[in-house]
């Protein structure tokens, strides 16, 4: 998928596209959520992705997003940003209706996690959920 947005602006989920250089320093640097996050790591989470979707200003990324999946009934969407200097265009909006409703994972259920975009996700039927007692989560890191 190659999709054009006007003004020089494109989306494309190809992986061999992504500037990992870039989204490791955004990811690392710039984000509230993956500050410290390891050069290494990053190219295993992009690898590891049923899909990765790069937002590109004339040839350079300025976006990412991405999806972990099942494939069956799980879709996960993650490290989804525009860079500041792109923002307020309509760009994220693209990027996010790219991953959940033009990818093959449109018709799973979808988790995320976010501290700062809720009405962003919300237009695409995203809701806050108040986790249940049997809602557990165990959090990545060293072992005591």
């Amino acid at each position: 998928m190659r999709r054009a947005l006007g003004d020089g602006y494109e989306l494309d989920d190809d992986p061999a596209r992504i500037d990992v250089g870039y989204v490791h320093h955004y990811l690392a640097v710039e984000s509230y959520w993956a500050q410290g996050r390891e050069r290494d790591v990053v190219e295993r989470s992009i690898a590891g992705s049923a899909r990765v979707l790069g937002l590109y200003h004339r040839g350079a990324q300025v976006g990412f997003a991405r999806v972990i999946s099942d494939g069956a009934v799980l879709a996960y969407l993650g490290d989804v940003f525009v860079d500041a200097a792109h923002r307020g265009r309509g760009l994220g909006v693209e990027l996010v209706r790219e991953a959940v409703d033009g990818g093959p994972q449109r018709e799973l259920s979808w988790r995320l996690d976010t501290s700062d975009a809720g009405k962003l996700y919300a237009k695409f039927g995203f809701r806050e959920r108040v986790a249940p007692p049997s809602h557990m989560e165990r959090r990545g890191g060293p072992r005591p």
